[in-house]
């Protein structure tokens, strides 16, 4: 047993959340892409079963009052608050992370003072925000400007209304400075729409601490909540009567079974609601929450940065020189809880015609039990869940890594082209 596994061993033995993982259903695999889906908490089949055969099939109707149906998307939202920094009543959950951003952006132009007529958004951001941006843009008659995080204090305005940032980057897990962008938002009279995706349940956040304005998220990354589960959007308490959606469906009504013609919005974080909720997959979230009972996301935060440093540690062991290079910071202060690593031809790959190895990199560690993933064209991510990644899991990750990266088919002068 290698030095490094020793000390992975020792790691556990001593993980204050090591016994999370009896929570999770789990097999042999190496699980490190809970940054696209988490695993399934065990609480959820029974929980699901419950609603599909008892609430649905027996109660009916009668459950959107006996079984709380109607009240979920708030009381679901309070249970992801205290994750995120913030006080309940201020998060409700539904529709998706797109949907939400568009609200939030719609919102905020609208709520604008006169003159403010330029949307600021993270130009390396996940696409979909960018695409949603653009559209809202247009549909607000306001100029869209893509900039970088880093670039944003020196870019703001008195033209400035919204600037919608991520607070992890999707492709490098670089950590955005949430406190500092926001107070220079702040400062130029402007509105920060922060996305939460892959910093939620991963890290602390603190959206009240800090006077975050807005934020979206989704729940079926390091929030466990299932493909497709629904997003939430958080409106800071002092702006919900402000809160003009652009989607003021019925169930934001202040009098939803009213029928009324005109529209009157809810008080309160209601606002965001739209339409009927999605009951089945909000309520497999309302289990999968559960295994955050008694976890301080502090704790969470100091496991999630010794598992990158430790995976860090063991690449650089393992791999061979020149055959991958980190992407993510070092800095603990700027990274999230994924390490992104470039594996490309300009790093050691002779690959015939040049062509990116990183896919077919990724397709062996699968093989292998060690399930990352791919983004086009040559970068390996790795999500690190602290609930239920150990660090064994960690140096096995890197070790097989290394063992794939070693062998013939990517080593210089192999020739072999696939797919």
């Amino acid at each position: 047993m290698s030095e490094l596994a020793v000390r992975a061993e020792k790691l556990d033995a001593v993980d204050e959340l090591a016994a999370k993982r009896a929570e999770f259903v789990l097999d042999e695999a190496v699980y490190l892409d809970g940054n696209s889906l988490g695993a399934l908490p065990a609480a959820v089949p029974g929980r699901v079963a419950d609603v599909v055969g008892r609430q649905w099939g027996e109660l009916r109707i009668r459950s959107w009052d006996e079984s709380g149906w109607w009240t979920a998307p708030e009381r679901i939202g309070d249970l992801i608050a205290p994750l995120v920094g913030a006080a309940p009543g201020q998060i409700v959950v539904g529709d998706s992370t797109s949907v939400n951003v568009f609200k939030a952006l719609v919102a905020v132009v609208r709520m604008a003072g006169e003159g403010r007529d330029e949307i600021v958004v993270d130009a390396t951001t996940f696409p979909t925000d960018g695409y949603i941006a653009e559209s809202a843009a247009r549909m607000t008659g306001c100029t869209l400007r893509p900039v970088t995080p880093a670039e944003v204090p020196g870019v703001l305005s008195g033209r400035t209304a919204a600037v919608l940032l991520n607070h992890v980057d999707y492709r490098t897990g670089r950590l955005h400075d949430l406190p500092g962008l926001t107070a220079a938002v702040h400062a130029a009279g402007a509105v920060a729409v922060w996305d939460l995706c892959h910093s939620a349940g991963a890290l602390p956040v603190g959206l009240d601490e800090h006077g975050v304005d807005l934020a979206v998220g989704c729940t079926y990354k390091y929030l466990n909540g299932g493909p497709g589960s629904p997003a939430y959007l958080y409106v800071r308490s002092d702006l919900q009567d402000r809160f003009d959606s652009p989607l003021p469906g019925w169930n934001s009504h202040a009098e939803p079974f009213g029928m009324r013609s005109a529209y009157e919005p809810a008080a309160g974080a209601v606002r965001g609601r739209v339409g009927t909720p999605d009951i089945l997959s909000m309520l497999a979230l309302e289990a999968a929450l559960e295994v955050w009972d008694g976890v301080p996301i502090d704790a969470v935060r100091a496991k999630s940065l010794a598992l990158t440093d430790f995976f860090l540690e063991c690449v650089s062991a393992y791999v061979p020189e020149g055959r991958v290079e980190s992407l993510t910071p070092v800095a603990h202060g700027e990274r999230g809880s994924q390490v992104a690593l470039r594996c490309s031809p300009t790093l050691g790959s002779a690959r015939a015609g040049g062509a990116p190895i990183a896919g077919e990199v990724m397709k062996r560690l699968i093989e292998r039990g060690v399930v990352g993933d791919f983004r086009h064209p040559d970068v390996l991510r790795f999500g690190f869940t602290p609930l239920y990644v150990g660090f064994a899991d960690v140096e096995r990750a890197a070790r097989v890594l290394g063992e794939t990266l070693s062998a013939g088919e990517f080593t210089a002068g192999s020739g072999r082209r696939t797919g």
